[in-house]
């Protein structure tokens, strides 16, 4: 008999992101072996067959082999509740499988009374799993300004955390607890704000140093695993606030959606994202391809700019003030539509402006790019 479904399933989307690391494994790992020190009894009342655990009990799991030191480590960006938690624990069973180092980070933000005892419990929690090392980091959340508001700032700062301590640590990646259910949010918010096709692609799976196991699982998945798995989970109260635009759309939105649309809606805005992702990648494809065939030492060449399908261009634009120093969390879909104005309505404008001090002018043909 094997595990629980959801655990299954959680433990399964965990193997096959850290299957990517499993050639760096030292030779000398032997997957039968088991750490010194590490052969606590389990009680027999949990032994299914030679040398098995009941998936259940956590607290009764079988003494796995002891990665070297030199194995490649992954952390798990955890918060405490159910999404974060399943991940820790199946980190922690498939990375002992394979050879490879699990550790975590959970980050404070003392947003809320309490939070700095939580983020210390939430972290001997994790190394009750065996995770090591395990960072609690608190972060200063400045106040909010500008797009995004409070919850974009708490990213940001989360984020730096997280580098920060991949960097200080050496680790080959950051794991993330993001669901179905978050990318299906993330798709509808970008669908509110008019966003382009790259933000309806929602968040990939693999992005730098960091991985999301879990996009093809719902938080159902998730939270039944910790209940076999007899996990101990924080809900958020910020997950309920209606002051945070997510909130509202997890908790209003899509329930209205569903009831009045039919089920699957989920699933269905997690599938749309996939789809707008396949097509956002191979346009950006063809916008670095293009844009090396029409730079010019002075700037792009605008006759071959209004050749091309709207789509490449803007994105060329956009990559052009990237590039020059313009911020992208700044850089919106009215800024890309000026810069396209001068090439597709030329009639002698002035200038762009654009976040981050830079200019994009237009002349003798060329568009030029500039740090003012």
């Amino acid at each position: 008999m094997g595990p629980h479904p959801a655990v299954a399933a959680i433990r399964l989307a965990v193997r096959r992101v850290l299957a990517e690391f499993s050639d760096e494994v030292p030779a000398t790992f032997a997957p039968g072996s088991r750490a010194p020190g590490n052969e606590a009894a389990v009680p027999p009342q949990f032994i299914r067959s030679v040398g098995d655990v009941d998936p259940r009990h956590a607290k009764y799991r079988r003494p796995r082999p002891k990665p070297a030191p030199s194995a490649p480590l992954v952390l798990v960006a955890c918060s405490g509740g159910a999404d974060s938690m399943a991940l820790a624990a199946a980190t922690v069973f498939e990375a002992a499988k394979l050879g490879l180092r699990a550790g975590a980070v959970t980050v404070d933000h003392g947003l809320q009374t309490g939070s700095t005892a939580r983020a210390v419990e939430v972290a001997a929690r994790l190394r009750d799993l065996g995770l090591d090392p395990v960072d609690a980091l608190g972060v200063n959340v400045p106040a909010a300004r500008g797009h995004g508001g409070p919850e974009a700032a708490a990213r940001d700062a989360r984020y730096a955390a997280l580098e920060a301590a991949a960097e200080r640590h050496g680790a080959r990646a950051v794991l993330l607890g993001h669901t179905r259910d978050d990318q299906a949010e993330t798709v509808l918010l970008g669908l509110a704000r008019g966003s382009g096709t790259r933000s309806l692609s929602g968040m990939p799976v693999v992005a730098g140093r960091y991985r999301r196991p879990f996009l093809e699982l719902d938080r159902a998945t998730t939270r039944a695993a910790c209940h076999v798995l007899d996990l101990p989970v924080w809900d958020d109260p910020h997950n309920t606030d209606p002051a945070y635009t997510r909130a509202r759309v997890r908790h209003e939105v899509l329930p209205v959606l569903e009831k009045h649309l039919g089920g699957g809606v989920v699933e269905a805005l997690a599938r749309t994202a996939r789809l707008f992702r396949d097509d956002a990648d191979a346009l950006d494809a063809w916008a670095a391809r293009v844009e090396t065939e029409i730079t010019r030492p002075d700037g792009l060449d605008c006759a071959r700019l209004a050749d091309l399908p709207a789509a490449v261009r803007r994105r060329v634009l956009r990559r052009a003030a990237l590039a020059a120093g313009s911020p992208g969390g700044e850089l919106f879909a009215r800024h890309v539509e000026a810069m396209d104005q001068l090439v597709t309505a030329w009639h002698g404008q002035g200038p762009v402006h654009l976040p981050g001090s830079v200019r994009m002018s237009r002349r003798g043909g060329l568009l030029a790019f500039r740090r003012v």
